[in-house]
């Protein structure tokens, strides 16, 4: 299990240098929540922004391009984004897969593009209701997996895994804990089976889907849960830091 619980922000199309503040206010109390890992991953405009803003947090990027660079008008490539400040990317984000069509093989290509420029991965994962519905969410997901988990020694190192079950981004729903902790169980397993116990047991699962104050601590608290890839609520530094003392346990280092 890690060491220290992971808690990610997720800024989606949200936030102009008006928002600094809010960046600013949670990094200055994340500094006296050392037992906890905390990021933002604001929109590309504010990537550099953020990074010269803070001091504790992690400062990461939501997507990048497979290429390194070309005929691409409007992407930008992981080393991009790793220049202004990134040290990490999410990947596969549910909005991503359906506003952009994004497969298995992007995924897998934007992955390779994100270790290669020196940056971590969160790998996210989730089903729809309806594959929820019909008993095949844990196939869906590990298959999901499966297709995209890279082939390499330092995976601990280089990935977070985040499961966020579709129907619950955004809805104001949440997974019913018994449901969350059954799926991040299987992710270990996967994980496990894949990179060996050893390294398996050390990547971090994130859980996310509506995670809020109010229910962060029942969620983080589970097994195999080991932080929260948060969305609305990360956007306040009020509402995201009561996630991040919840990971804490409610006590500042």
């Amino acid at each position: 299990m890690a060491e220290r619980p992971y808690i990610v922000g997720n800024w989606k199309m949200n936030g102009t240098r008006a928002m600094l503040p809010e960046a600013r206010a949670i990094d200055r109390a994340s500094q006296r929540v050392m037992k906890v890992e905390v990021a933002l991953a604001p929109p590309y405009t504010l990537i550099h922004a953020v990074h010269r803003e803070v001091e504790q947090i992690g400062v990461g990027a939501q997507d990048c391009h497979p290429g390194e660079d070309g005929a691409h008008t409007g992407d930008i490539s992981a080393n991009m984004v790793a220049d202004a400040g990134a040290k990490f990317v999410i990947l596969g984000h549910s909005e991503r897969r359906q506003d952009h069509g994004e497969d298995s093989a992007l995924l897998s290509a934007k992955l390779d593009a994100a270790l290669n420029a020196g940056i971590r991965a969160i790998l996210c994962c989730g089903e729809t209701l309806t594959t929820r519905e019909s008993g095949n969410a844990e196939a869906f997901v590990l298959g999901q997996l499966r297709e995209i988990l890279p082939d390499i020694d330092n995976a601990a190192d280089s990935v977070t895994v985040a499961y966020e079950p579709i129907w619950a981004i955004g809805t104001g729903r949440t997974a019913e804990t018994g449901d969350i902790e059954a799926m991040h169980g299987s992710i270990r397993r996967l994980l496990n089976d894949t990179y060996g116990e050893e390294t398996g047991s050390q990547i971090r699962i994130l859980y996310g889907g509506s995670v809020k104050p109010d229910n962060a601590r029942d969620i983080l608290e589970l097994e195999n849960v080991d932080g929260a890839l948060v969305g609305g609520a990360s956007l306040t530094a009020e509402s995201f830091l009561g996630i991040v003392l919840a990971a804490a346990g409610d006590n500042a280092d």
